[in-house]
C-alpha cells in the first residue's frame, strides 16, 4: 500500500492533482477542499488510499489522516464505493459526517449526490459505532449546519484553480440565483468561471 505521497505539485484539475515523485507523475483523485490547499510548483504531502480494481489502480489523496480514515470507513457500508465515499467527503467534513451519523441526520447525508433516503439510513445503521465521536475542529470554517454546501464546493474548486478567495467568493454569490432547489455543482462551477473570465 502507498500510505502517503510527497512531491511537487505538477498540476491541479477539477477533481485530481498530479504530484511528481522521483520523476514520475502520480495522479491523485481529491476533493475540492483538498485541491484548494495545493499550489502548482509547491511541495505537498498527502495521505493516500489506493483502490485496486481488475482494470485499474486509483490513488485517492486527502487533506489529512482523519479524512483518509473516514474515506476508508464509509466504504465498509453496503453500496458505498470509492467514488461515493469521495463525494461524501467533498460535501461533508469528517466531523460533519460523524455528527450526521451519530444524530440519525438523514437530511444531511442526502445532500450528497448519489445518496437517497434509504442509502442514508443504511450508512447510519452500519457506521454508527465505527466513525467515533467528532474530534472538534472544522477545517474550512464550516459548521455541521452550514447552509448551501454547494457554495463551499464551488468556492474551494475556484481557489484550487488559482483564483483568490475574494474573487471566488464574489463569483459564487453572482451565480447563487442559478442554484435553485437542486444545485448542480458542475454547472454552477462553469457559470462561476464564466463570471470570473468576464471580470
Amino acid at each position: 500500500m502507498i500510505a502517503f505521497v510527497r512531491g511537487e505539485v505538477a498540476a491541479v484539475t477539477l477533481n485530481s492533482a498530479v504530484l511528481e515523485v522521483g520523476g514520475v507523475g502520480l495522479e491523485l483523485m481529491c476533493t475540492p477542499g483538498t485541491l484548494a490547499t495545493l499550489r502548482t510548483g509547491h511541495v505537498a504531502t498527502l495521505p493516500t488510499s489506493m483502490v485496486v480494481r481488475e482494470d485499474s489502480l486509483t490513488l485517492f489523496g486527502f487533506l489529512d489522516e482523519d479524512e483518509k480514515t473516514c474515506f476508508e470507513l464509509v466504504q465498509t457500508a453496503s453500496g458505498v464505493g470509492p467514488k461515493l465515499a469521495q463525494s461524501i467527503l467533498a460535501c461533508l467534513e469528517p466531523d460533519e459526517l460523524r455528527v450526521a451519523v451519530a444524530s440519525d441526520d438523514t437530511k444531511t447525508l442526502t445532500r450528497v449526490p448519489g445518496i437517497g433516503q434509504k442509502g442514508a439510513q443504511r450508512i447510519i445503521l452500519e457506521l454508527k459505532d465505527r466513525l467515533g465521536a467528532p474530534v472538534g475542529h472544522a477545517r474550512h470554517g464550516r459548521t455541521p449546519t452550514a447552509p448551501a454546501p454547494w457554495k463551499d464546493q464551488v468556492l474551494q474548486a475556484l481557489v484550487g484553480l488559482g483564483w483568490s478567495a475574494k474573487d471566488a467568493d464574489a463569483a459564487v454569490e453572482a451565480v447563487a440565483p442559478e442554484a435553485g432547489d437542486d444545485p448542480q455543482i458542475a454547472l454552477l462551477l462553469r457559470s462561476a468561471l464564466r463570471t470570473l473570465s468576464k471580470a
